[in-house]
């Protein structure tokens, strides 16, 4: 099998829309959390959200002034954004002319923008259905990413979407990753975005499954791992990475921040405490043991877990999983941290734009902050040091990442990054 790289990163983020920016907020510990005025007039009972801030005119670079006019899909621009920065990272150049018949692209989401979505409906009402455009219907179906992203770069190879609710981004990864191992592309552009669309957050709330604690504080109100954790913060964006087959980008002389040594994914079943709504215990132990077995490594090569974890009661659930699959308890367990902590759960994009903060960490060498945990849940105190949830930024060689996602349907996915 073809050994697999990471040459280029993008990324969308609420606290920065580009890798250097993200870079400094995720090591200085810096949230992107905000109140949003909308949520406020809809009296629901979060008020606060991640909301990627683009700076104005940043989309001409990447769309025309035609096309720019009728795209309204926040999900559609932030994958396009995102996996442009990646492509440009990676040293490639985009040829208006020429297809590329050996590179591919796998870009999730979980869901439409249902703000676009909400705007037709209410066209269609009125009976001006003729207003609707011709651009709707790329910018609602659900591989409008991708192929967006396969008409900017002229990709050749498979272009396709995959949704698997919050492991949609670390699964297309994996689906890329397998492209180039098995010899079907060369290179692939891996990630998933997330609309911005308080429609989708309000549901959420109406489920109480994300808080309502931290409307005065917003920075706050993030809290994985946390004793008052009371519930997820939503939120959108993107993340993007350039895959390669490493021979070859060694031989175009590109950067490589990383080595995807291997990882799995599976589904719990919704057996064994496995719901819609909640993992199995027992299949995200199966899908991080299968994912280190097949990256062929060990639990003491582990130095930093970048977790899932949403401030929820999950929570306590996925650190015994990690501490029970690795037998590494107390001081002996690796470092531990929540991106959600800065930025939400951005749902769809989480485990894309996380995959990036992992890299990051991995290329650079440092372990970002897991903000708001000052006061650790009992549960995940009995199992692991305090000590390792870093609660500053902490300078160390990181070799080896484990990065996993859990989503609703009881669905898992686990990748392994190391040093080239």
């Amino acid at each position: 099998m073809r050994r697999v790289v990471v040459t280029g990163l993008g990324v969308v983020a609420p606290n920065g829309a580009d890798v250097p920016s993200f870079t400094q907020s995720i090591r200085q510990g810096q949230s992107g959390i905000r109140v949003i005025p909308q949520l406020m007039d809809w009296n629901l009972g979060c008020w606060v959200a991640g909301w990627p801030q683009l700076e104005e005119g940043v989309l001409s670079a990447y769309f025309t002034e035609n096309t720019l006019k009728a795209l309204k899909s926040t999900n559609v621009i932030y994958g396009c954004v995102a996996a442009t920065q990646a492509w440009l990272d990676a040293g490639l150049t985009i040829d208006p002319d020429t297809v590329d018949w050996d590179t591919g692209c796998v870009f999730g989401t979980t869901s439409c923008d249902t703000t676009v979505m909400r705007e037709a409906v209410n066209t269609i009402d009125r009976m001006e259905s003729r207003r609707l455009g011709t651009r709707f219907i790329e910018q609602t179906m659900f591989s409008g990413v991708c192929a967006y992203v396969g008409g900017l770069l002229g990709l050749g190879n498979q272009v396709s979407a995959n949704a698997s609710a919050c492991a949609t981004g670390t699964e297309s990864i994996l689906l890329a990753y397998d492209r180039i191992r098995h010899g079907y592309a060369n290179r692939m552009v891996a990630g998933s975005a997330e609309s911005a669309s308080p429609h989708i957050w309000a549901a959420s709330d109406a489920m109480r499954i994300i808080t309502r604690r931290s409307n005065p504080t917003p920075e706050t109100a993030s809290r994985p791992m946390s004793a008052t954790a009371a519930g997820f913060v939503p939120s959108s964006g993107a993340g993007a990475l350039i895959l390669e087959e490493r021979d070859m980008a060694i031989a175009r002389g590109a950067r490589i921040y990383a080595e995807i040594k291997g990882g799995y994914t599976n589904s719990g079943g919704q057996r064994d405490g496995g719901t819609m709504t909640a993992p199995s215990p027992a299949g995200v132990r199966r899908c991080i043991e299968r994912a280190m077995e097949l990256s062929d490594i060990k639990a003491a090569d582990v130095d930093l877990i970048c977790g899932h974890l949403t401030s929820t009661f999950a929570d306590k659930v996925e650190v015994r999983s990690w501490a029970t699959v690795l037998d590494r308890w107390g001081a002996d367990f690796p470092y531990i941290n929540s991106l959600k902590s800065m930025i939400g759960h951005c749902l769809g994009a989480a485990g894309s734009i996380e995959s990036v903060a992992a890299i990051l960490q991995l290329h650079h060498g440092f372990v970002h902050p897991s903000i708001n945990c000052e006061d650790p849940h009992p549960e995940i105190e009995a199992l692991i040091s305090p000590s390792r949830i870093p609660a500053q930024l902490i300078e160390q060689e990181i070799n080896t990442v484990i990065k996993a996602n859990f989503g609703f349907g009881d669905v898992n996915s686990c990748i392994v990054f190391t040093k080239p």
